[in-house]
C-alpha cells in the first residue's frame, strides 16, 4: 500500500471512528469490564466503530463558476474576431455578422449585463455555442464550399446560406437577450412586492 494511501486511512472517517471505538474498549479495560479478553474487545470495537462509520465523500469536481464561463466566452470571442478579420466576406454577410458579434459582445460586457447572463446557466451556453461553434462553422462552411463553387459555377451562391444561418443565429442571440431583460424586469417586480408587502405589515405594527 502506497504512503499516500496509508495517510489517507489514517485521516479517513472509518480509522478515527474506530480509533474512537477502541479507546471506549481501553476504558473497560481499566474499569475491569472487558477481563481478560480486553485485546478482542478494544479490536472488536474498534472494527464496529470503522463499519459504522460513514463512507468518505469524495470532493465534487471544481468546475469554473459561471462569473468565469463568462469571462472564458468573453475571451473566446476576442478570438474569434481575431479570425473573422482574416475572412473576406460578401458586404451583406459581413453587415450581418457585424450585428450577430456586436450582440454577443454586448452580452458578454463585463457589468451588470455579463451579470445578468451569469445568472442563466441555460444564456451562458447558448452564447458559448454561438462564439465557439455556430458562428465559426457558418463562416468556415462558407469559405469551403466558396472555393468549390468557382470551381463549378452555377450552383447556388454559398454566401446565402450564410447570411440565412446568420439571419437565425441573430434572432436566436435577440431572444436570449429579450429573456434576460425580461428576468431583470421580474426581478425589479418581485422587489417591488417584497417592499409592498413590507410596508403593509408595518402599517399594523404597535406605535405605527
Amino acid at each position: 500500500m502506497a504512503t499516500s494511501e496509508v495517510l489517507g486511512y489514517l485521516e479517513s472517517r472509518k480509522n478515527l471512528t474506530g480509533g474512537a471505538c477502541g479507546l471506549l474498549g481501553l476504558v473497560l479495560t481499566f474499569t475491569g469490564v472487558a477481563g481478560p479478553y480486553w485485546p478482542v474487545v478494544v479490536a472488536g470495537l474498534y472494527g464496529a466503530g470503522a463499519l459504522i462509520a460513514p463512507p468518505e465523500r469524495p470532493a465534487p469536481p471544481d468546475f469554473p463558476s459561471p462569473s468565469a464561463q463568462v469571462e472564458e466566452v468573453r475571451a473566446d470571442l476576442r478570438r474569434l474576431g481575431s479570425y473573422l478579420a482574416d475572412v473576406d466576406l460578401p458586404p451583406g454577410a459581413a453587415a450581418r455578422l457585424g450585428e450577430l458579434t456586436g450582440l454577443l459582445g454586448a452580452l458578454l460586457e463585463p457589468g451588470w449585463a455579463a451579470e445578468a447572463l451569469a445568472r442563466d446557466p441555460e444564456a451562458v451556453h447558448g452564447v458559448s455555442r454561438a462564439v465557439r461553434q455556430d458562428v465559426p462553422e457558418a463562416v468556415d462552411a462558407f469559405v469551403r464550399t466558396r472555393w468549390w463553387t468557382r470551381l463549378a459555377p452555377g450552383t447556388e451562391p454559398p454566401e446565402r446560406h450564410l447570411e440565412r444561418q446568420l439571419d437565425l443565429l441573430r434572432r436566436e442571440a435577440e431572444r436570449l437577450a429579450a429573456e434576460l431583460g425580461e428576468s431583470e424586469a421580474r426581478r425589479q417586480e418581485a422587489h417591488t412586492r417584497y417592499l409592498e408587502d413590507r410596508g403593509g405589515r408595518g402599517d399594523g405594527a404597535p406605535g405605527a
